[in-house]
């Protein structure tokens, strides 16, 4: 018997529970960990709500991120023994692997023995935000250096590991947040260039920056009427990279823009890097690279334990953070 977190109904953090329940061994390719600490993404948000790329069957566990400690390993697994600390690339289902309790379940394929130098909260908040930003601007937009990039929700955690990926090829990072508040702090965390979009002009700005050549990369999980300035100031063959839908608003698609600069609109999940083994070959050593070298470095914006899953969650929901929440175990 394990504690685990599930919902019984679509809605707000409220309908988060606490429940003991008996959690099944490892199957044949698994590995199952004793959580110590969880990283929260706003996934398991649209997951609870009803509005996520995944229906469940209630009632629902979540969770897409843990560290821990391997409790037992499944038939047809080497390479890891009870007692291994351990995190976890987030599966292609939370669904089917929920992370958010004290036993937790994976793939072995997507269990990774990570650097001694990691904190627990340290680990838990490592692998989604720096596959997705690996994924966009390294796998896909071959980012290098000299080139501008903008990253919208920049105070996000993905944001951050994106800002911080950007420095490490030697690209500009352009940060785009909503007011000044985060201003300094992104300036300080490693952004060459801040923007307050509800403050400031971003086409104008955007420009102001990155001149007549414009920005060859943006990075996007906003959409809505950013769209726009975003493409106006875009450099001919660019590519933007929408990998979210926080905007309520609809998003116009700027077709002449698109046209006239021969751009490219790239929609993205992190799920494509998962579910390819080559590429998450690659993904992983990049990633461990630069956390051995502390060119990456999880910044976690707070801590909750783990009998306060429902205030995490309504701290992930108020845009407060600046960082990676995660639940400790």
């Amino acid at each position: 018997m394990a504690r685990v977190v599930r919902f019984h109904e679509h809605g707000g953090p409220e309908v988060l529970r606490i429940e003991e329940v008996d959690v099944p061994g490892p199957g044949r390719g698994e590995i199952q960990i004793r959580v110590r600490a969880l990283g929260l993404n706003r996934a398991e948000a649209l997951l609870r709500t009803g509005s996520y790329i995944e229906t469940p069957t209630l009632p629902s566990g979540l969770g897409l991120e843990a560290a821990g400690i391997v409790e037992a390993v499944g038939k047809g697994v080497d390479g890891f023994v009870p007692g291994n600390a351990v995190s976890v690339v987030p599966p292609l289902s939370m669904v089917r692997w929920p992370a958010y309790g004290e036993l937790a379940t994976f793939p072995a394929e997507l269990v990774v023995q990570h650097p001694p130098s990691l904190s627990w909260e340290a680990a838990a908040a490592v692998w989604m935000q720096y596959l997705t930003a690996y994924g966009a601007l390294i796998d896909i937009a071959k980012l290098r250096r000299d080139d501008f990039v903008v990253i919208t929700a920049a105070s996000s955690s993905v944001g951050l590991a994106a800002i911080q990926i950007a420095n490490s090829v030697g690209a500009t990072p352009i940060a785009v947040t909503r007011t000044s508040g985060k201003k300094q702090a992104l300036l300080e965390f490693g952004a060459t260039h801040v923007i307050a979009s509800a403050e400031e002009d971003l086409g104008t700005r955007l420009t102001d920056i990155a001149g007549p050549e414009g920005v060859r990369v943006v990075f996007d999980p906003i959409g809505g009427p950013i769209f726009e300035p975003l493409t106006a100031a875009m450099a001919r063959g660019g590519i933007l990279i929408e990998y979210g839908g926080l905007s309520p608003e609809p998003t116009p698609f700027p077709l002449f823009t698109v046209l006239s600069k021969s751009l490219t609109l790239r929609g993205y999940l992190v799920h494509e890097i998962v579910g390819d083994p080559a590429r998450l070959k690659a993904a992983k050593a990049f990633i461990l690279e630069g956390l051995a070298s502390g060119a990456l470095k999880p910044v976690i914006a707070k801590t909750f334990p783990f009998e306060q899953i429902v205030e995490a969650h309504h701290f992930l929901e108020s845009n407060e953070q600046f960082g990676k929440i995660v639940v400790t175990v």
